[in-house]
């Protein structure tokens, strides 16, 4: 089992027929005072943590969530659960509603966002040691984008309780500092974040690729239509291509779909590749979908294209991590 704390938000997507590019004036950007006529709106289901759960839940995992939410979750909930999530380690707030990320993407799938944190910010009151009374121990803790002060808390406890944990600090980076960032390194399993991030990172905490292998943590950072980039505990880089996109049409929680395939895959016992190949092949699903929760999963469509992507040999062997029914 794999608890995941992090964000739960609804998302409100929507795109602009348009460059941002165009708009900006480099001249004028200490006063910009910009609105962009969008053509759609799309309301989604959303949040670093509600989006790994659907991804583990789909793949056959029964996924605890471990979030803050407010008392208009009900809805969100019943989704949850009918996809196999363990939505019972929800902190619900009384006092604000659940988080929103409001998103608007141009024609190059540049993006321009504001997130309200509304419940989120009560995060920190959820204890991991009352969770694993309830829920058992779980194989690894996901410390995902969350209220700063939760994440160093899960991190905390997750070391007090000896439970393997990653790192996947994603969107707070931006508001963590040098010394956060390096307590949610110590002992991480692992470290997912995407290849600007990783720069980020690296800039803020003055953290290089080799302490991440002295700390014995995995790291995989994921780069876009490149692919993903793996570095195991032993220093050596592992390169896995991604799966090529039919359509593009929503980029919004690749990154989320990407790990769920990813730590679906590890927790089945296997490889480093393996588990890269199939988070790829739910990664390109999402970017195909509108919306982060918005894709399914058909299994033997997925296999052709695991199977078109990385070989006979590969499909076979991801095919059986998942679970009979899903």
């Amino acid at each position: 089992m794999i608890l995941v704390t992090g964000s739960v938000a609804t998302d409100h997507l929507m795109k602009f027929p348009g460059r941002f590019a165009d708009q900006l004036l480099p001249d004028h950007l200490d006063h910009v005072s910009l609105s962009f006529l969008v053509d759609d709106l799309v309301v989604q289901r959303g949040g670093v943590a509600g989006n790994i759960c659907y991804g583990l839940g789909v793949l056959g995992q029964r996924p605890v969530l471990a979030a803050a939410v407010g008392t208009d979750f009900r809805e969100y909930e019943v989704w949850l659960s009918g996809h196999g999530v363990e939505t019972g380690g929800a902190w619900v707030s009384y006092q604000a509603h659940t988080a929103r990320f409001t998103c608007t993407t141009d024609d190059d799938l540049a993006q321009l966002a504001s997130f309200y944190p509304g419940a989120m910010s009560e995060a920190s009151r959820i204890s991991l040691a009352e969770l694993v009374e309830r829920f058992g121990r779980p194989e690894l803790v996901v410390v995902g984008a969350n209220d700063p002060a939760a994440m160093i808390k899960h991190t905390n406890e997750a070391r007090a309780l000896g439970i393997p944990f990653a790192a996947d600090p994603s969107q707070q980076l931006a508001r963590l500092d040098a010394a956060q960032i390096r307590d949610l390194l110590d002992g991480a399993s692992y470290l997912l974040t995407n290849e600007y991030e990783w720069g980020l990172l690296q800039s803020k905490a003055g953290v290089t690729a080799e302490q991440v292998i002295e700390n014995s943590t995995i790291r995989v950072t994921t780069l876009g239509a490149q692919g993903v980039e793996i570095t195991d505990r032993q220093g050596a880089v592992l390169h896995v291509p991604a799966v090529a996109a039919n359509a593009t049409v929503d980029p919004t929680g690749v990154g989320d779909g990407f790990r769920a395939g990813f730590l679906h895959a590890q927790a089945n016992g296997a490889s480093l590749a393996r588990s890269a190949q199939l988070g790829s092949a739910v990664a390109v699903l999402v970017l195909e979908a509108s919306g982060p929760q918005g894709w399914r999963w058909d299994r033997e469509a997925a296999v052709k294209r695991i199977a078109d992507a990385y070989g006979r040999t590969a499909a076979d062997e991801i095919e059986a991590l998942w679970a009979d029914g899903r």
